[in-house]
């Protein structure tokens, strides 16, 4: 197949390029619209009873509360004459609106905990209408027209989920683009140092450019027919400018050698497509398994990072394997133009390069080079034992975003948060007695303030003073509870909660769902949970399947796996260090809390398949040596000799397009950039340079072990790097190695 590609670039490389650029204007046109496709949220589970408690309560009851306005009086309490008239008239105002429904204040129900502590400040609380976009377009609205000064008598402020989500995606959009005002630059800069060649430096750029155009292109059409998380432009972004520039390095790189080695262009171009060309498709299809397994997840969050980063890894492998030798056929030898006045004529030879000689150091001594390496690792990965996982609120906006400081007055001045309330809805008739014997039980639960029912109000196992209720909670065939606590919201205390009032027996014969902020995050641990392990065993065995389709050997994929855990627990295990212990909180500008568990899962999956990507361009060079008859430690040393400086470069570029997130001030993507880029670093320094070589030289023979009838199986169906005839000869060169000891004796 690759042969064939190659032939086909060679005959109609202009055609190929005339059809890359047009499709690329296309997919532009189209990419561009995906902006406004694209929404926020998307955390949690939609079978889940907290979804279906909010879908209830949207149908039959207005809707849950999703945005709060704290109304300040700008002199004395908000029960003077002029506030109470001010505040009544901004309720009326806000009644008016169209895209509000249940707006509920403190001046016409006279709730305590609806007025803080000291009488200043005052909630109006409300439903913002709509559906994903259109939700937050209506949020944005309301919230620029009525925050702000108010009659001069207030001062308003917004906050609540809807607020939050609105903010979180405006400075997404700012992160973006301050993160990719840093990477661009710094990545040419260092593509320059790289290839010393201007023309050499900017073919990876195209490639990434391709790969970015074309995923928007795709999140436009999957946003015009299913949720699509707006994070996804983010890895987008990152992903393919990091893969475009990872598998265009490879090509270009062994485009040069071939050029340097005396092949005529042709030539070139065919063996570098039938070798690194073959690398590409196999790493694109090691990454895009492991991102692809973010599709079992119900949350719309996780599975956009799954449609973003299977589409940019199908991009760029396919736009490298067609459109970077047609470019390479087009420009010849003129690949090494505008070559840097410091740089040095390429050498050729026999000599190994610095990787090499490491390698071959590694071997002498491999469990006293390995042992300090892993020790090192394991402790970076120490911090998981005290892990604890939670989902995005405001506490992952900087300190100085409105909704955020919201939050944190409801938390501190005001009695109880119903804001962050637990809703429990019965979605059938209930009599009176027994709808008032359930909530009394509620509000005996500890943290309980107190319990709203359309027959009353109860707090402490009793009717309150002024516990009339609200009619707005009852329906002919379905009633509503809010369960007001003090609790913090999504702490642990509060999530036992959400448990304690699922246990409370219901009236006979009712089935309610419980809803609510935290009821959502304890539903999004388990549903994860619960799907994590599918996710894992589905990226193990396609990973363990291809390793050995491109490799021959059941041992390979093992010893990949488990070098992948290790580097994998490092990364994670600091960046628990990190965000959830809050080291660094002061220097990176980010609040510590529990890890968020939908971008854990999304690292998890990002770091292995990038692992993967740099595991399958070492052991595809170590591969094609040995195949040629070199022993074990000399086409180790070799491979890596050939592609050490690759693999570090791309890592390198790699690092550079996460780290830039880094800047970001959502600290779930400052966690999201810098956990990735570790992991890169990770995995091509301490993995690649120290692990692999003394793994192989203690394996020996026995890393590219096989049972026969598997060797048989890949001699037909395999494919390895190297060209025509190799996969076919791969049973015959591995019964060699297993059945005669190689010149280092292992």
């Amino acid at each position: 197949m690759f042969e064939r590609i190659a032939e086909l670039v060679i005959r109609r490389s202009r055609l190929v390029l005339v059809v890359a650029v047009v499709a690329v204007a296309l997919m532009g046109a189209a990419g561009a619209g995906a902006f406004g496709r694209l929404l926020g949220g998307g955390y949690d589970d939609p079978a889940s009873s907290s979804s279906r408690a909010a879908e209830v309560i949207d149908k039959k009851f207005g809707g849950e509360t999703n945005l709060v306005l704290l109304v300040r009086a700008s002199h004395g309490r908000v029960d003077t004459a002029a506030a109470r008239r001010s505040g009544l008239a901004l309720v009326a105002d806000l009644r008016k609106e169209r895209n509000l429904g249940n707006v509920v204040s403190y001046w016409d129900t006279a709730g305590a905990d609806l007025r803080s502590q000291d009488g200043r400040e005052a909630l109006v609380l409300a439903h913002v209408k709509g559906d994903g976009t259109d939700r937050d377009e209506n949020a944005k609205g309301v919230i620029d027209t009525y925050t702000g000064p108010y009659e001069d008598v207030l001062t308003v402020r917004a906050g609540g989920g809807a607020a939050v989500t609105s903010e979180m995606g405006k400075q997404s959009g700012e992160d973006l683009v301050l993160a990719e005002a840093i990477a661009v630059p710094l990545t040419l800069v260092l593509l320059l140092v790289v290839f010393c060649s201007v023309v050499a430096a900017l073919l990876p750029l195209a490639i990434g450019t391709i790969a970015i155009t074309g995923t928007f292109a795709e999140l436009f059409v999957l946003g015009s027919v299913t949720d699509v998380s707006v994070f996804a432009v983010n890895l987008t972004t990152a992903l393919g400018l990091g893969l475009g520039i990872d598998y265009a390095l490879l090509m270009v790189s062994r485009f040069r050698e071939q050029l340097a080695a005396g092949a005529s262009v042709d030539d070139a171009v065919r063996r570098t497509v039938s070798t690194a060309g073959r690398t590409i498709a196999f790493s694109a299809a090691t990454v895009a398994a492991a991102l692809g397994a973010l599709l079992v997840f119900p949350q719309y969050f996780l599975r956009s990072f799954g449609y973003a980063g299977v589409g940019v890894v199908a991009i760029a492998a396919v736009s490298t394997l067609f459109v970077m030798p047609a470019l390479f056929v087009v420009l010849g030898h003129r690949v090494n133009s505008g070559r840097l006045p410091w740089a040095k004529p390429r050498r050729t030879g026999t000599r190994v390069p610095l990787w090499g000689r490491l390698a071959r150091i590694v071997m002498r001594r491999p469990a006293l080079t390995a042992l300090p390496v892993l020790a090192v690792l394991l402790l970076a990965a120490s911090p998981l034992l005290g892990i604890s996982f939670g989902t995005p609120d405001e506490r992952v906006l900087p300190e100085d975003a409105h909704s955020r400081q919201v939050a944190s007055t409801l938390r501190q001045d005001f009695k109880g948060n119903d804001d962050a309330a637990l809703h429990v809805v019965i979605d059938q008739s209930v009599g009176n007695a027994p709808l008032r014997s359930y909530a009394l039980a509620l509000s005996e639960l500890e943290g309980v303030v107190h319990v709203e029912t359309s027959t009353g109000t109860y707090a402490g196992g009793r009717a309150t003073a002024n516990g009339a209720g609200s009619a707005a909670l009852g329906r002919p065939g379905a009633q509503q509870i809010n369960v007001v606590s003090t609790l913090v919201p999504k702490s642990a205390q509060a999530q036992s909660l959400v448990d304690e009032v699922r246990s409370v027996t219901p009236p006979a014969g009712t089935h309610p769902l419980v809803g609510g902020t935290d009821a959502v995050l304890v539903d999004a641990k388990d549903s994860i949970a619960g799907r994590l392990p599918l996710a894992v065993t589905l990226v193990a065995l396609t990973t363990f399947l291809l390793l050995f389709l491109f490799t021959g050997s059941i041992v390979q994929p093992l010893r990949a796996l488990a070098l992948n855990l290790v580097s994998l627990g490092a990364t994670l295990g600091v960046m628990t260090w990190i965000f959830q212990d809050g080291n660094l909180s002061s220097s990176l500008g980010f609040t510590a809390q529990p890890m968020e568990v939908s971008m854990t899962v999304l690292m998890f999956c990002i770091a292995f398949g990038l692992s993967m990507d740099y595991e399958v361009f070492v052991t595809s060079r170590i591969k094609e040596l040995h195949e040629a008859g070199e022993d074990n430690e000399s086409a180790v040393a070799n491979g890596l000799g050939h592609t050490g400086r690759i693999v570090s470069a791309a890592a390198c570029l790699l690092a550079v397009s996460f780290f830039a997130f880094g800047t970001a001030k959502l600290s779930f993507m400052q966690m999201f950039g810098l956990g990735s880029g570790l992991a890169v670093l990770i995995d091509a320094v301490a993995v690649r340079g120290i692990l692999v070589p003394a793994a192989m030289r203690l394996l020996g023979r026995a890393a590219w072990y096989a049972p026969r009838f598997l060797r048989t199986f890949h001699g037909r169906y395999g494919l390895s790097e190297g060209g025509p005839g190799l996969a076919a000869g791969t049973e015959a060169a591995a019964r060699s190695s297993y059945a005669t000891k190689d010149s280092t004796g292992v």
